[in-house]
């Protein structure tokens, strides 16, 4: 298990983390997504971090709250160090009936964190994330009570999810400008079958040196190998009953058919190799991984063991490929000669 530093932080995490989504159940997609009650989540728990996974992610609206309860039980009942484990949560979704019990506001913000170092039973979060955008609120709002969370030592570091370029640009300004703690993160969508954060996402985050971490990295389960061309979702299949996220499925199959005898070769699952692409990619910095059994995140786990060799990403790639967008096709053509320049700039191996 490889660890990478958080953004441009000194803050090391795995490549693979935790994902507690499954935790608690509940009314609505809740209890499609995962039902984990205590003893079953705490297992999950321990074979993570037996296997070197150092990172949990959650968020305060999961389950109602209830699976940052269970994570915080299992931290405790499991006897884990703190300095162990990097704890990531998140707030802006609603948490009560109030017109003001939402959102990426002053308020909302303090009241979230209080209520969730109750619930995880801690006394700083590692990563404290606005898990949306809100129209409603002023960004300067937003990163200033991030900023004093930061101060106060309640949040060690903050970031952000789900946001445009632009936006986190803007944050990122407000931030330099005014002396304010930085979005260390973004934690967006990203799988070999949905790579819309290529366009302008990817480069943002190079060029301000901000970490990505990956959710629904199997396309909620669409990677899983259960799916293919002739392979439709069967009854009791989470997404038959919770299609999400949209995905492009002729490009998802084109995807499959190009992975599956990758990973009969290999003698490895489909999913891990959609995994190991994700692991592969140089902005990445961790990938989330849920699962509702212990031999399901076990093969999640394995995916770090899967090299990919260049004609094979070559492979997956193509059939992968977004279709050429402006301006990004103006990028290509206009820049090309400036590119070799600095291509032929580089000095000259020996030998």
């Amino acid at each position: 298990m490889r660890h990478h530093p958080l953004g441009r932080t000194g803050l090391f995490v795995s490549e693979l983390c935790l994902g507690t989504m499954t935790f608690g159940g509940g009314e609505g997609m809740w209890g499609v997504i995962g039902k984990l009650q205590q003893s079953d989540a705490e297992r999950l728990v321990g074979q993570s971090l037996d296997a070197g996974i150092n990172f949990i992610d959650t968020a305060d609206v999961y389950a109602g709250g209830v699976s940052e309860q269970i994570t915080g039980q299992a931290l405790k009942n499991l006897k884990i160090p703190r300095e162990n484990v990097v704890i990531a949560t998140k707030v802006f979704g609603e948490t009560g009936t109030g017109a003001n019990a939402r959102g990426a506001t002053r308020g909302h913000i303090l009241d979230g964190v209080k209520a969730s170092l109750k619930r995880l039973q801690l006394d700083h979060i590692d990563l404290y994330q606005i898990h949306g955008f809100d129209p409603a609120t002023p960004i300067e709002e937003t990163v200033r009570a991030l900023d004093q969370l930061v101060r106060h030592g309640h949040v060690r570091y903050v970031g952000v999810s789900n946001w445009a370029a632009w936006q986190i640009v803007k944050a990122l300004g407000i931030a330099e400008r005014l002396g304010l703690a930085r979005f260390e993160s973004l934690q967006a969508y990203y799988t070999v079958a949905g790579r819309d954060l290529e366009r302008e996402l990817i480069p943002m985050l190079r060029s301000e040196g901000v970490g990505l971490m990956v959710w629904s990295p199997l396309a909620g389960g669409l990677l899983s190998g259960k799916y293919g061309r002739e392979q439709q979702a069967e009854a009791g299949s989470r997404r038959l009953a919770f299609d999400f996220p949209p995905v492009n499925k002729e490009r998802a199959w084109d995807c499959i058919d190009v992975m599956r005898p990758i990973a009969q070769a290999k003698g490895v699952s489909v999913a891990q190799v959609a995994l190991a692409w994700l692991l592969h990619q140089p902005q990445v910095t961790s990938v989330i991984i849920g699962a509702k059994r212990p031999e399901q995140l076990a093969d999640n786990i394995a995916a770090t063991q899967v090299e990919l060799s260049a004609a094979e990403l070559q492979q997956i790639d193509k059939a992968s490929q977004l279709p050429s967008e402006y301006p990004g096709w103006m990028f290509e053509r206009q820049g090309e000669y400036r590119r070799q320049q600095l291509a032929n700039s580089l000095p000259r191996r020996a030998g």
